[in-house]
């Protein structure tokens, strides 16, 4: 008898084709530039085994995670040296895994800067703020002899603004191609997975996108261009009655109107399926939807199948991971929708 588990009553379905379909868009829009890939946050929660594997076979050749704890993720499938680790060095630790193991700091700051180069020095990159006032060198700090010591092989900015129309994506531009102008490096890159759009100009050498691999659409010109990666498919683990009068889930904030054939489903917002879906949205199958009743406990949903009377225990239904749509649905970002994914998912 085998002693592992059984599968999971939820899993997650990446769709491989869409997800290169995706980076060869995103790279086509970058023009003479490469796209890359942000691969933080295990894919923005899709599974790096899955994801980046389908990124390198597609042509992407840097990678950017955020945490040091992060890399040995990507180790397996791609060469430690296209490896950025965007938070940078925090101690003379963290210096040393980088050069055992090969991946480039991103340096944000002049301390980051002397540290590295104080521990021995190498090939990394470096972030300049350029108006988010997040990570990243300040502007004046660009002539800095600490700054002009380092191997500098990308020069990066972030954008704050791409998705909207702001007169900051400008200045930013401004401002970064000053600081090219005034800081030697190998490369230079600007542009996200919004910046991609606002042009030729913003590209640079090197994009960075990073919600629209998976299927984000953060701004107007990517509408339609953009595939569903993430599936979400959950099994309906009991079946039940509901007589008129009788309340459903925590606090009983639904009251049966009407008799209900209702399912309980293996979701919850311990799996990321929040309780802002709690009232307004539905589980689907075949295109039927089964609206959601009552408050979503940490593990369990209740749904209405009067749409599909025919569902029993056992049988699989579909949560609505269409991004945009299930933002405007849920009421949070699609990055939010994406990242906060659990680890019980069975990753298929």
């Amino acid at each position: 008898m085998s002693l592992n588990p059984p599968a999971p009553a939820l899993r997650l379905r990446l769709d491989h084709a869409a997800l290169e379909h995706n980076w060869r868009v995103l790279n086509a829009m970058s023009g003479e530039a490469r796209a890359g890939a942000a691969v933080k946050a295990n894919a923005y929660g899709l599974g790096i085994d899955a994801a980046l594997p389908v990124l390198r076979d597609a042509g992407a050749r840097d990678f950017f995670v955020a945490h040091w704890g992060e890399v040995p993720g990507l180790l397996p499938h791609v060469p430690a040296d296209q490896i950025s680790v965007l938070h940078g060095p925090l101690n003379a630790a963290d210096c040393a895994y980088a050069r055992a193991v090969g991946v480039k700091p991103v340096i944000n700051s002049v301390h980051q800067a002397r540290l590295w180069q104080e521990t021995g020095g190498g090939r990394c990159d470096l972030m300049i703020d350029t108006g988010m006032n997040r990570l990243g060198i300040a502007h004046e700090d660009a002539a800095a002899s600490e700054i002009a010591a380092l191997d500098t092989d990308v020069l990066l900015s972030h954008l704050a603004s791409a998705d909207e129309e702001s007169a900051l994506n400008h200045r930013q531009l401004v401002r970064f191609a000053q600081a090219c102008a005034a800081i030697p490096a190998r490369r230079r890159s600007l542009a996200n997975s919004a910046g991609i759009t606002l042009g030729p100009d913003y590209a640079f050498d090197v994009t960075r996108p990073g919600l629209s691999l998976y299927g984000g659409v953060p701004c107007p010109a990517l509408e339609g261009q953009i595939r569903q990666v993430a599936t979400i498919e959950v099994a309906i683990i009991q079946c039940r009655d509901i007589s008129p009068g009788e309340t459903v889930g925590y606090n009983a904030t639904f009251t049966a109107d009407r008799p209900i054939r209702a399912g309980v489903v293996s979701i919850g917002y311990a799996d990321g399926f929040l309780r802002s879906w709690g009232g307004k949205g539905a589980l689907r199958s075949h295109g039927a939807a089964l609206p959601i009743l009552g408050r979503i406990s940490m593990d369990m949903v209740i749904v209405d199948l009067a749409a599909m009377p025919s569902l029993r225990e056992g049988d699989w239904i579909e949560v609505p991971y269409d991004l945009p749509e299930a933002a405007q649905v849920a009421g949070l970002t699609q990055y939010e929708l994406l990242t906060i994914l659990g680890q019980r998912f069975q990753r298929l």
